[in-house]
């Protein structure tokens, strides 16, 4: 009776698990993000000759130091707001290290783009998504790829610490961009 009082527990969590949708890391998600990475490079923002900005001190999850910038784009057809944070390292590092040899320091690439409303109108519709330096996605440790709406309905992850910025728009480096009405 024991065995099969146990069995039965682990279907049913088996079950409840696979009947959660998965809110980041699908197939779509994966190809939104490779429509942004194109983006980017195409505007200069990420690869070879990428425009510079001042690193500034970061924090984890993200680098040591790190660069910001703020854009509209257009991504498959969806226009919206793209904030692109480049994070460097080692912990240590300097402004004036990162400044000589950018893509030697470069750990990853974040970044939030503002999706057509209905996306994920709970949390302003942002998409998220975590690069590699080379453009493909970094992964959690289970691995599932760091694209979409990464940390909903979590304790950790993207949406998770950014429902935590002030001005309701869930940017810390910022308020000059008004919130979209969460729903």
């Amino acid at each position: 009776m024991r065995v099969n009082l146990i069995g039965a527990t682990v279907a049913g969590c088996l079950v409840a698990t696979g009947a959660m949708a998965q809110t980041a890391g699908t197939d779509e998600d994966i190809a939104f993000a490779g429509e942004i990475w194109q983006e980017m490079v195409d505007t200069g923002m990420v690869g070879d000759g990428a425009i510079l900005g001042l690193p500034y001190m970061g924090a984890p999850p993200h680098g040591a130091m790190l660069e910001t910038f703020f854009m509209d784009a257009e991504v498959a057809g969806e226009e919206g707001l793209l904030v692109i944070k480049r994070n460097y390292g080692p912990m240590e590092v300097a402004a004036d290290e990162v400044l000589a040899d950018p893509s030697g320091h470069l750990e990853a690439v974040t970044i939030m783009f503002q999706r057509a409303e209905g996306y994920d109108s709970e949390h302003n519709d942002w998409f998220y998504a975590k690069y590699d330096p080379d453009g493909s996605l970094d992964t959690n440790p289970a691995g599932m790829a760091l694209a979409g709406a990464v940390g909903r309905n979590m304790e950790a992850g993207c949406i998770a610490c950014h429902v935590g910025a002030g001005g309701d728009d869930y940017l810390f480096t910022t308020d000059a961009y008004p919130p979209r009405a969460a729903e």
